[in-house]
């Protein structure tokens, strides 16, 4: 017996419908498997060399092609938590949360309709607690290493950098050169 009555599994089912032809067009309008996105950067470009493109071009191709994978993956991952609830749906076990077995409220699946969880139960994700592999090899500082090393040191910081070159003038004021300071005679 579910909490949820028949035109809150109507309105849910439809919207899970809704998305899952929205992600199904994605795909379709992407190419199913993004075919391109697997091959090599010359093909999926188009170009005959990458050799005659500034670095910073394959840089953002590079990035362009990096996104599009990871929105692609979390569209996959979706539709596929879409196909799960619809199944749920046709089981008799929509809205009931898979680790606790208590009702997911309305509001709740209004909001995700495609979750398996209560509030109070959902998995945390993307924090996999691992650190990064470099701190395997690195070394602390030794004790008192960078104290004072600004005040001390007889360079400026990056704040003092922008008071050398603020007074050369900004975009929104006018340019006076330090040599030209001085006062010039009226004519």
């Amino acid at each position: 017996m579910s909490h949820l009555s028949d035109s809150q599994l109507a309105t849910l089912k439809a919207a899970l419908e809704e998305r899952r032809n929205e992600l199904e067009q994605h795909f379709a309008d992407n190419g199913e498997e993004n075919s391109l996105l697997g091959d090599s950067l010359r093909v999926s470009t188009g170009e005959l060399s990458s050799a005659d493109n500034h670095p910073a071009d394959t840089g953002t191709e590079t990035f362009e092609r990096s996104r599009d994978l990871g929105i692609n993956y979390a569209f996959n991952e979706e539709l596929k938590e879409i196909d799960e609830a619809l199944q749920r749906m046709e089981d008799g076990t929509y809205g009931i949360c898979v680790i606790s077995k208590e009702e997911i409220p309305y509001e709740r699946l209004e909001a995700i309709p495609y979750t398996k969880y209560t509030v109070e139960h959902t998995p945390e994700r993307g924090t996999s607690g691992d650190r990064p592999v470099e701190e395997e090899v690195m070394t602390t500082p030794p004790k008192g290493a960078g104290e004072g090393r600004q005040e001390n040191s007889g360079r400026f910081d990056d704040a003092d950098a922008w008071d050398a070159v603020e007074d050369y003038g900004t975009a929104s004021s006018p340019i006076t050169l330090p040599e030209n300071d001085a006062e010039e005679p009226d004519a």
